[in-house]
């Protein structure tokens, strides 16, 4: 049994870094998304909740760093991003948020 995920669920947050940010060139927005979101699933809540045409989604999982905490060694999470391709003419300006 699978759960579909709401929109709101599968995009979390956008990521606002320098080698995100130099993608806008290549009419690309880079969001973090739910781990057990797909390809699919991403296009679909973008289109929804941006009104845009995507063109295509790639994904991939960033394996969180063992850190010490105090004494104790720890782990980060792991996060997944999606870079997000646009059709020429759509625009999100991440800077607004939702």
């Amino acid at each position: 049994m699978t759960i579909k995920l709401e929109h709101y669920d599968v995009i979390r947050k956008p990521i606002i870094t320098e080698k995100s940010t130099s993608q806008s060139v290549n009419n690309a927005v880079v969001f973090e998304v739910a781990m057990k979101a797909s390809k699919p699933e991403i296009k679909e809540a973008i289109e929804a909740l941006f009104s845009v045409k995507v063109k295509a989604v790639n994904t991939l999982i960033t394996k969180g760093k063992i850190k010490r905490f105090g004494r104790r060694l720890g782990k980060r999470r792991d996060i997944k991003k999606a870079y997000v391709t646009l059709m020429d003419g759509n625009i999100i300006d991440v800077g607004t948020g939702l």
